[in-house]
């Protein structure tokens, strides 16, 4: 097989400032769901490793004196 493709360059990308701004503005609003749920298992995991390493969680909440 022979490759006809060929390669190209980009020299210049013109974007204009509102459009990049608007373009940002609804990536933070989409990553906001994307934090919760990574948020959301790592709370999970958390929860599973104190649970199999045992006391019970409550190691703060034991008195001292």
């Amino acid at each position: 097989m022979t490759e006809t493709g060929q390669r190209v360059v980009v020299v210049d990308l013109r974007i204009p400032f509102v459009r990049l701004v608007l373009f940002f503005v609804k990536a933070a609003f989409a990553a906001i769901p994307a934090a919760i749920i990574v948020g959301f298992l790592l709370m999970l995991v958390t929860a599973l490793f104190a649970g199999l390493a045992g006391d019970g969680g409550f190691v703060m909440m034991r008195r001292s004196f």
